[in-house]
């Protein structure tokens, strides 16, 4: 690998973790906005500098989750449940050490992945039909029920409210507008992150300058601590499962990094010897989805790579990337350009390297930047969150549905609704309406097809039985 490559892995983590901490940039739009700039480059360049655009989004993404509780990008929202406890009890630093080690752990099992598993694992794609594409999005949906401790009825309400919010927009089959109100803005739907963004950090700054001297200062360590050796100890089974999780919805056109976020997290709190603390600042409840999403920027590349199919916007965008220097994924490219592949897979390795370098220059900065006064953090972060939503598109549009999802996120949280089950509603409610949709349209409104085909019936039986055990867990008290 030569020193370009390098230069361009190095460059492109740098952006993309700048990129993902940035409130409404994601992974995606951090590459897309790199793509023109590889025009003249050597084309394994291109492609390092592109795919470590991606390593480092991921991981950025959870930067202003842990430290502001605002998710940088989709997939770190679920680190915001413990990562931000962990912040307002004065451990910020250990929170974003874990976070960025559990990451370096994941993103290289995701490479390893990548490298020796791309073929055998590229088939599993293949098996994914619409039925069980909806059985997936049903699968992680089943996570609600965990969700929702101490009051499942509120937490069904407010999945339901998100799923209804996933159906605003231009319909996924016949191509009519529904719940658009006549607004030209909402025919492409309202965009996960939007909701995200609105309802963690807007209703967090809201909660904030509504307590009695909010405007006190605290004194807390600004130091990021790497996780000592008792911490490894502790979490080692929950990256495991972060690893599998990752692996299986990263090979899964469409699954993506934010279901493999989610399901770590539950998975990991079910075999936790310590569930209890799951929610209150649990340092299992930051690395299982931290672990998990970084596995995603590897695995995800199966089928491109393999099969030329992009599993993801951030993979369409690499897709771009080849096509510009002439290049299609797929088993040929192994022939026809080894040179690439063999670099893109070292420029992933440097890319996790030097993420962690770059994360233990610049986080004791961000920990001493959110640990000033009150009064300036909160304008500040308003001011970056405005700021971000506004760069997507700029549409004052979009920044009054954030400030409309921060309202309704503060008054969640003074009627006890919990947050996180409306949020996976918005996020696989797409996957859900449009599969099951086209299922249907395949089989001639036969409901059978979803029993008929053996991949989804093995999903739906996991989301039944997961649903029945969360369930179990929740009654079993009472």
């Amino acid at each position: 690998m030569g020193l370009m490559t390098l230069l361009a892995s190095l460059g492109g983590v740098i952006w993309g973790i700048f990129g993902g901490a940035l409130p409404g940039i994601s992974p995606s739009i951090a590459m897309a906005l790199l793509l023109p700039f590889t025009y003249g480059m050597e084309p394994v360049n291109a492609i390092v500098l592109l795919a470590s655009v991606y390593v480092g989004a991921e991981y950025g993404g959870s930067i202003p989750a842990i430290l502001i509780r605002t998710p940088g990008t989709n997939s770190a929202a679920a680190t915001t449940i413990d990562g931000y406890e962990m912040a307002k009890m004065g451990r910020a630093g250990e929170a974003l050490g874990i976070s960025l080690m559990s990451g370096l752990v994941g993103g290289l099992f995701g490479l390893a992945v990548l490298i020796v598993a791309t073929e055998p694992l590229a088939a599993v794609a293949l098996a994914f039909t619409p039925p069980a594409y909806f059985a997936l999005g049903i699968l992680g949906l089943s996570v609600i029920a965990s969700l929702s401790s101490g009051s499942l009825l509120k937490g069904l309400f407010a999945a339901l409210v998100g799923l209804m919010i996933a159906t605003v927009g231009t319909d996924p089959v016949s191509g009519v507008p529904r719940f658009t109100m006549g607004s030209p803005e909402l025919l492409g739907g309202i965009r996960p992150i939007l909701v995200m963004v609105g309802l963690f950090a807007v209703a967090e700054m809201l909660d904030q300058i509504s307590l009695p001297a909010w405007d006190r200062t605290e004194a807390r360590d600004t130091r990021l601590k790497l996780p000592s050796l008792a911490v490894w100890r502790r979490t080692w089974k929950c990256q495991l499962i972060g690893c599998g999780i990752g692996t299986f919805e990263g090979v899964t056109p469409g699954a993506g990094g934010t279901i493999a976020a989610f399901m770590a997290y539950n998975e990991a709190r079910r075999w936790s010897k310590h569930p209890e603390e799951f929610g209150k600042g649990s340092v299992e409840g930051v690395a299982a989805p931290e672990c998990a999403n970084n596995v995603v920027t590897g695995t995800a590349l199966v089928p491109l790579l393999s099969l030329g199919i992009p599993g993801s916007n951030s993979a369409a965008v690499l897709l771009g990337g080849f096509m510009i220097h002439g290049l299609m994924p797929g088993p040929m490219l192994f022939q026809k350009a080894p040179d690439v592949v063999y670099g893109l897979y070292a420029g992933l390795f440097a890319a996790n390297i030097f993420m962690v370098l770059v994360g233990l220059v610049i986080l004791t900065p961000c920990i001493w930047l959110v640990n000033r006064p009150k009064p300036y953090l909160i304008a500040f972060i308003l001011a970056l969150v405005c700021s971000g939503v506004f760069a997507i598109d700029q549409s004052l549009f979009d920044l009054g549905l954030v400030l409309g999802a921060g309202v309704i996120g503060y008054g969640m949280r003074r009627f006890g609704v919990p947050v996180l089950p409306m949020v996976l509603g918005v996020v696989l409610g797409f996957l859900v309406e449009s599969n099951y949709r086209r299922s249907l349209v395949l089989s001639g409104g036969d409901h059978l097809v979803f029993l008929q085909d053996k991949v989804a019936l093995g999903l739906l039986l996991a989301a039944l039985l997961l649903t029945l055990y969360s369930l179990w867990r929740e009654l079993k008290p009472k």
